[in-house]
């Protein structure tokens, strides 16, 4: 008898679809044995195609260079070498399979020689960067493309010779290198190890997801317009600087993910793998599934093993050869299904199995996931997938795709919707408490308040849309604007219940951590081809005169309170208190207990809810004056729960606190309260003190930008 999948016990709803379910794990099993029949069962000795094609030293101190293209006629190597003329002596030979080679004395070809192939076909020709090339640079002044012989003398040795991440939580830097430096202008791995990796760790993160990485002929495309997906892009240094940025990650215990795109590919033919021997269908649909209909893209045919070996390869040749601790997977949607999602609501089980699915694009995905984690069990997958496909972070052997987690790409669209729709007043403590909670039992997600995305130009960070053009003016310590005042109050309470509410991890784009005003617009036509945006202003935190350092320092504090605590994206989350009509949420994990006043009006004195019976102390408080705030709050006191013999039995008693409006805090329990203590009034009530002044000082009129 058949052994029923995990994924079907855990969520009866889902016995309906059982049978696609299943046939998909199936589909699964059968692709690997056919891939693995030579391997002894082992992906990872068969997704070694970066070792075989492309430039390498043979053993005899010469080189050899193979590539796959069906279609060529003949194929040449041209470069600085042949002075980008044909030399019958670089010439390629077929092996058969599609494959061609060419042996190469060693003085035939050195270290920083470019190089690309010429390819012919029948009705054609044209020059190609090859498609393992593992460094490709573009020329200054002509800005072409081309592949880089890359064979340093003494190539970099990583110090760090294993690396286990501690990411329980996982709380992830999401960052970009080349506008993560100061000037106007693009940033370098170098200047990203030295002047940004020491601000990530003393922010506390211990995970960086960078972007960018693969090479990608437009800056502008934020990197998911990849042309060689072998190459570490060389607008932010060599291979070798890459490599000494992740070792010093490693070094100061952070783990790197790669942001990875195998959900497309750029339409460029010389630079990319458009069509690389002259078909259109080499790694791409050859016919009306080719293009991307919203990317301007082109589509990998998963249904192809050359195609499976070509992306699971580049997978471990990451891992490998550059010690990547996993990855987050760029537009999964769009793999998943025929129509890429597009249009669809997704609002029952119906929807994820009528047929729509791409079931090659699925055990690919879950192929990539078995390798990665065959290749190293502590690595880090992560979906960016918006639909809602159940068993998306679930094991294989359960049933699932094998993702460790999915991103909560639900949660940045309820914020944006909550501060454009609704006023504070309706800021309703349910509804932010079920949609931060709303998710599988069995997938872990990573929650965010925001990313890249929504920093983009044509939207908004949280914090500008809070605030918007009273960044320019208003964010000097002595300036008591009240617009400033709300924005920094909310937005330091909408990341604190973010955070807390996580099942897996958190994430936060670069910058926003201290409310990085404006928005991100690389150089482009539109704008001049400016750097003015596509780069962080640091000066505006390390400013003592700002305010962004009290934003800063309050991130810091949230992160350090939820890193402190081991697993805690394990604890379960307990509804302690919500009440709509007071605007108050309550809930409890751990030792932890977090209070927010979502009301924009309302303080409360002595407001009680049921806790733990116990001693407890204040931790966090977003309205210190060490975060920017009004200082309502006296930290120093501890806090007593109030018998009630109601609730005796459950061990609950009354919580009283002082809560004012538009703050959170956060308490933990010191210990349990015995049997039979009587709780003063003065131990169950904190002091009011500093009350919200009556008159604010004038706002100044100097510009902060």
């Amino acid at each position: 008898m058949r052994k029923t999948l995990e994924i079907l016990r855990n969520d009866p709803w889902l016995e309906p679809f059982a049978a696609a379910i299943e046939g998909r794990h199936e589909d699964v099993i059968r692709k690997m044995n056919e891939l693995t029949a030579d391997t002894d069962g082992s992906l990872s000795g068969f997704a070694n195609a970066y070792n075989y094609f492309g430039l390498h030293r043979d053993k005899k101190g010469g080189w050899i260079f193979r590539e796959y293209a069906p279609h060529a006629t003949g194929i040449w190597l041209i470069g600085t070498f042949t002075d980008w003329k044909d030399d019958e002596r670089y010439s390629l030979t077929p092996l058969g399979g599609g494959v061609w080679e060419g042996h190469f004395p060693a003085d035939f070809i050195h270290n920083g020689d470019l190089y690309k192939m010429r390819v012919e076909w029948d009705g054609g020709s044209g020059e190609r960067i090859p498609a393992y090339a593992t460094r490709v640079v573009q020329d200054p002044v002509t800005h072409i493309f081309s592949a880089e012989v890359y064979a340093p003398e003494n190539p970099y040795k990583f110090k760090v010779k294993k690396f286990t991440p501690d990411t329980k939580p996982l709380l992830i830097y999401e960052c970009h290198i080349g506008m993560a430096q100061q000037e106007e202008g693009v940033g370098s791995y170098e200047e990203f190890r030295t002047k940004t990796l020491p601000r990530i760790a003393a922010d506390g993160y211990n995970a960086i997801q960078i972007m960018a990485i693969q090479e990608h002929p437009y800056y502008g495309s934020f990197g998911y317009h990849v042309s060689s997906f072998y190459a570490a892009s060389s607008r932010f240094g060599t291979p070798d600087d890459l490599k000494r940025l992740i070792d010093d990650a490693h070094s100061r215990g952070i783990a790197v993910i790669m942001d990875i795109v195998h959900s497309h590919a750029v339409k460029n033919e010389v630079e990319g793998l458009g069509r690389l021997d002259g078909s259109y269908d080499l790694y791409f649909y050859g016919d009306g599934r080719r293009e991307h209909p919203a990317w301007d893209s082109l589509c990998f045919d998963y249904g192809k093993n050359s195609v499976l070996h070509f992306l699971l390869s580049n997978c471990k040749f990451w891992l490998e050869e550059y010690k990547f601790d996993g990855f987050r997977f760029d537009g999964v949607t769009s793999m998943l299904y025929y129509n890429h999602g597009l249009g669809k609501a997704f609002g029952s089980y119906d929807d994820y199995y009528d047929g729509n699915e791409d079931t090659n694009a699925i055990v690919y995905l879950t192929l990539a996931n078995i390798l990665i984690h065959e290749i190293n069990p502590k690595a880090i997958t992560i979906a960016e997938e918006m639909s809602g496909m159940p068993g998306l972070a679930i094991k294989f052997e359960e049933g699932g795709i094998g993702f460790d987690y999915r991103m909560a790409m639900g949660i940045p669209d309820y914020w944006i919707k909550m501060i454009k729709e609704k006023k504070d007043e309706d800021w309703h403590p349910t509804s932010i408490f079920w949609e931060l909670t709303n998710r599988r039992a069995d997938e872990k997600t990573v929650s965010y308040c925001e990313s890249h995305d929504q920093a983009l130009v044509g939207d908004k960070t949280i914090i500008f849309r809070l605030i918007d053009k009273e960044m320019y003016w208003h964010m000097m310590v002595d300036d008591a604007d009240g617009t400033v005042a709300r924005g920094m109050a909310l937005h330091k309470m909408i990341r604190l219940v973010t955070l807390a509410t996580i099942n897996g991890g958190y994430l936060n784009f670069m910058g926003n951590e201290f409310g990085h005003p404006e928005w991100i617009d690389f150089p482009r036509e539109g704008n001049g081809w400016s750097y003015k945006y596509a780069r962080r202003q640091w000066d505006l935190v390390d400013r003592e005169d700002l305010k962004y350092k009290f934003l800063n320092a309050f991130d810091n504090a949230m992160v350090e309170t939820v890193a402190g605590h081991y697993n805690f994206q394990a604890l379960p989350v307990e509804k302690l208190w919500e009440k709509d009509d007071d605007q108050v949420l309550a809930f409890r994990r751990g030792d932890l207990i977090f209070v927010f006043n979502w009301s924009p009006t309302k303080s409360f004195s002595d407001y009680g809810f049921l806790a733990p019976a116990g001693e407890y102390e204040v931790v966090l408080d977003s309205d210190s004056l060490a975060f920017g705030g009004f200082g309502n709050i006296d930290d120093k006191i501890h806090h007593f729960t109030q018998p009630d013999p109601l609730y005796a039995p459950s061990g609950k008693g009354w919580l009283k606190m002082y809560l004012p409006a538009r703050t959170a805090q956060v308490l933990r329990m010191v210990k349990p309260k015995p049997a039979k203590r009587a709780a003063t009034r003065k131990e169950t009530t904190a002091k009011v003190v500093n009350k919200e002044p009556a008159t604010r000082k004038k706002a100044t009129s100097k510009k902060t930008k």
